[in-house]
């Protein structure tokens, strides 16, 4: 199926069943429509001016977005264990690459970040050693897990064969509540990508943005009926997020109109939502796994282009 032919399938017909569905839904009332690039969409019932119009509250997102990048929020902080708070610390500062590959990670340096002990901070530590985040020797203590393009490869393709078997089988299994979550989550995403638009990413905006492109990532399998086929999706997608991350912000973002990797990512989900909205699970899982390669070819390129020697803090 090429992608008009896809896009085509939610032509008119499907447009009044995403309606139907919206309104069948009990936690989404219907509140008007937004009209998209390939089909009209009912928008996440995020807020509403009273006007039968939709609008997205941006100012809400920054305890979920704490608490998804593991970092706890006030709220959660204190029914966190010091040990727990230090691990998604950590696990976030890894990620984003704040803490660099090869980094000696000495335990004082990481008291004074974190304002946490050195005993939660060594078992956080060992943790993520679990989760191969960090690596440990007798002599030399815990160090950052070093990158490289073979690991890299290896993280994209065992998360491609995981999360193309919990898409197949969120597709077998997915109600219409569910195909009206994954449209929202999709639309939100492409709202979040607009400032792209012109070529000006703020901070917040940036960090909205991979919120939403987890979201939407996450309801795709959200119907596989497998916890840990979800565990483990969402662990390798942390590890795949060390590589994207550092690599592909700035104007080596997917989105920016300057990327040197020329890509449409905005239509690279929209055909994913076709497809598995129109229950083709061969045709989404094929747009899903070159969708994490053409990915893993950008960061390949980037990483290649800019080699940064370790950094070890004293």
């Amino acid at each position: 199926m090429q992608h008009d032919s896809a896009i085509s399938y939610l032509g008119s017909q499907r447009r009044c069943r995403v309606a139907t569905l919206a309104s069948k839904t009990p936690n989404l009332e219907p509140l008007g429509f937004e009209k998209s690039s390939h089909f009209i969409i009912r928008v996440d019932n995020r807020a509403s001016n009273g006007k039968g119009k939709v609008e997205m509250k941006h100012g809400v997102k920054t305890a979920r977005l704490a608490s998804i990048e593991g970092q706890p929020t006030d709220s959660q902080r204190e029914d966190l264990s010091l040990a727990e708070q230090a691990r998604r610390s950590l696990r976030r500062d890894i990620t984003q690459g704040v803490l660099e590959p090869g980094q000696t990670l000495k335990l004082e340096f990481l008291k004074g970040r974190y304002g946490i002990s050195f005993s939660p901070i060594r078992e956080a530590l060992t943790s993520l050693e679990g989760e191969r985040l960090v690596v440990s020797s007798p002599s030399k203590g815990f160090k950052v897990a070093p990158l490289s393009e073979e690991e890299m490869w290896d993280a994209i393709e065992t998360r491609i064969l995981i999360d193309c078997e919990a898409l197949r089988r969120s597709i077998r299994n997915g109600d219409d509540a569910w195909e009206v979550q994954l449209v929202s989550a999709f639309h939100a995403l492409k709202l979040a990508a607009k400032p792209w638009d012109t070529g000006r990413l703020a901070q917040e905006a940036e960090e909205l943005l991979e919120l939403r492109h987890l979201e939407f990532h996450r309801s795709l399998i959200a119907c596989c009926n497998s916890s840990w086929l979800k565990q483990l999706s969402a662990q390798f997608y942390v590890q795949t997020e060390r590589y994207r991350l550092p690599n592909l912000r700035g104007a080596n973002n997917p989105y920016a109109p300057s990327k040197p990797i020329k890509r449409d990512v905005n239509r690279e989900h929209a055909d994913l939502l076709a497809a598995t909205v129109g229950r083709d699970s061969d045709m989404a899982s094929a747009l899903l796994a070159k969708h994490y390669r053409d990915t893993g070819n950008m960061i390949a390129a980037a990483i290649n282009a800019r080699q940064l020697p370790a950094k070890e803090v004293s």
